[in-house]
């Protein structure tokens, strides 16, 4: 029976993980698709103010309206935040990390180890053999 519950709250745990991954990378999307609503909305408010109503008409850079390049450095931003929802997270994501973390405790474990060996060779624990022979 204990046994039995101990499987079923692995299984919990691993059920929990998997959906809180999933709700992070939903909050990921919903965020990206709300800075793709805001990006739309944010380009025509410069359009309309720079076409429609002369707003920094006669303000160019590089012989180009001021609200294309605001437009495209935004969507230089926009492109920066799809790529890292939609690839670095898969490169790195939640298995890439379990990897990374795995790696360094076993490189830890291992440093450990040898310097265990090494204040073990420098600095001998005395023998109880030893201590019993004086005694007697």
């Amino acid at each position: 029976m204990a046994s039995a519950e101990r499987k079923s709250g692995k299984i919990d745990s691993e059920q929990r993980e998997l959906f809180e991954n999933a709700q992070r990378r939903i909050k990921q999307k919903k965020r990206l698709t709300t800075h793709f609503v805001i990006f739309i909305a944010g380009s025509i408010l410069f359009i309309i103010l720079n076409v429609v109503l002369d707003f920094g008409k006669e303000f160019k850079l590089f012989g180009t309206d001021w609200f294309v390049w605001a437009i495209l450095l935004w969507f230089f931003f926009f492109l920066i935040h799809a790529i890292n929802v939609f690839f670095v997270n898969k490169l790195m994501g939640k298995e890439w990390e379990n990897k990374q973390m795995e790696r360094l405790v076993e490189k830890q474990k291992k440093k450990i180890a040898e310097l265990q060996q090494r204040v073990e060779k420098e600095h001998p624990l005395p023998n109880s053999n030893n201590n019993t022979s004086l005694n007697a």
